[in-house]
């Protein structure tokens, strides 16, 4: 009796035992996956998928998911040491410095101290390379190309319109339209930020931190821009060089444009424009934009099936970033759209000077701009219809 009691007791234990291994193994499955959380959550883990279309031998590898939590200050901060040492021995890059802290830090950049990026760039300055600092660093190049997707287009070397007064003497003079020389303008070439805030200098905005707040309208979802709250007829300003993909009517979005630079990697989203006169005249499918243009006007339009319709309470800017590794993750449920609080408060350092003509009530830059990211004889794709928030 007492060994088939014991016989009994033992079997319980490894039946016990055996629950307690399965269960531990499908808890730390669940860990695991919570790695894998798109924006609603505040991990930040490298993912990457495989475009299933593809067949075998055209199979690719793309990241999946971006959270780009960069801050303005570490923005500003890496993008002056990239401009300082721009026609130094040692070259420094912004988006490189980025990358090897997002590394560091995991993504979370509420870690970023100022002293961990002049120790950065203190050792490149001294001698050594990049790979040579990162070789232990297993997600480098997952932070590089994914702040890369983002930030890469926003700088480079450009010309652009100055006042004359402000000309150094090696300065070309600007033309007017019918050959003369402009008296107010000359050009120069210069390095730095090519990039532009979304709304025009000396126009009046408010601002906060939304990305991933609740949307109702249509069906429950989540807020995927940042919106910018303004006077109704603001100018609004092409971020970055590109052309327009989408434009038109969109029940979500109101009058909107979709804008998608050269590289293919970015797409911006501006959306709620003025009613009656939402776009630039200049405007229409597959139009080049060189950023720092106008290209439309605040409003409120939007929330409706009915065109031209203002259902926004407040005028203001949606203004979304979507980013782009393969063309299956344009539209469904694979898009990646980053938030921008950080980056609109970055580019708010270089800001469209515009002016308006009193007749035909339209806005357009002062300085204009030549942008070689902009290829020349470029025919753009044909246009896919886009649904945006």
């Amino acid at each position: 009796m007492n060994l088939l009691k014991k016989d009994t007791q033992h079997s319980q234990t490894s039946r016990h035992q055996y629950i307690i291994y399965i269960e531990v193994i499908i808890l730390t499955f669940l860990l695991v996956s919570l790695f894998f959380l798109p924006a609603g959550g505040r991990f930040s883990f490298p993912v990457f998928s495989q475009n299933e279309n593809a067949s075998p031998s055209e199979a690719k590898k793309f990241i999946k998911w971006v959270d780009f939590d960069v801050t303005a200050k570490a923005m500003k901060e890496a993008f002056r040491y990239d401009v300082d040492t721009c026609q130094s021995e040692i070259h420094l890059n912004w988006v490189d410095l980025l990358a090897f802290l997002g590394a560091k830090y995991g993504g979370d950049f509420s870690k970023y101290s100022t002293k961990d990026l002049d120790n950065l760039a203190e050792q490149l300055l001294s001698g050594k390379t990049m790979e040579e600092l990162t070789a232990k660093m297993k997600y480098y190049s997952y932070y590089r190309d994914a702040y890369g997707a983002v930030l890469d287009g926003l700088t480079g070397q450009y010309e652009i319109q100055i006042p004359a007064e402000n000309a150094p003497l090696y300065a070309a003079p600007a033309r007017l339209p019918d050959g003369s020389i402009d008296p107010d303008k000359v050009w120069v070439t210069k390095y730095g930020l090519k990039g532009f805030s979304p709304i025009a200098k000396g126009f009046p905005y408010n601002e906060f931190d939304d990305f991933g707040v609740s949307r109702s309208y249509g069906y429950k979802r989540q807020h995927l821009g940042h919106d910018m709250m303004g006077q109704v007829g603001t100018p609004i300003i092409a971020v970055e060089s590109g052309y327009v993909e989408a434009i038109g009517w969109n029940q979500y979005g109101g009058w909107r444009l979709g804008i998608r630079s050269f590289d293919g990697k970015r797409y911006y989203y501006y959306a709620h424009l003025r009613k009656n006169y939402p776009y630039h005249k200049s405007l229409e499918q597959g139009s080049i934009v060189t950023a720092g243009d106008v290209i439309g006007y605040l409003g409120r339009t939007g929330y409706s099936r009915t065109e031209n319709t203002n259902n926004i309470n407040q005028p203001h800017l949606h203004f979304g970033l979507q980013l782009i590794f393969d063309e299956s993750q344009k539209e469904g449920n694979n898009e990646i759209w980053v938030n921008c609080y950080e980056l609109v408060k970055f580019l708010a350092m270089n800001r469209s000077e515009t002016l308006k003509d009193q007749e035909t009530k339209e806005y357009d830059r002062i300085y204009d701009m030549k942008d070689p990211a902009i290829p020349e004889n470029f025919v753009p794709p044909e246009p896919v219809e886009t649904v945006n928030y």
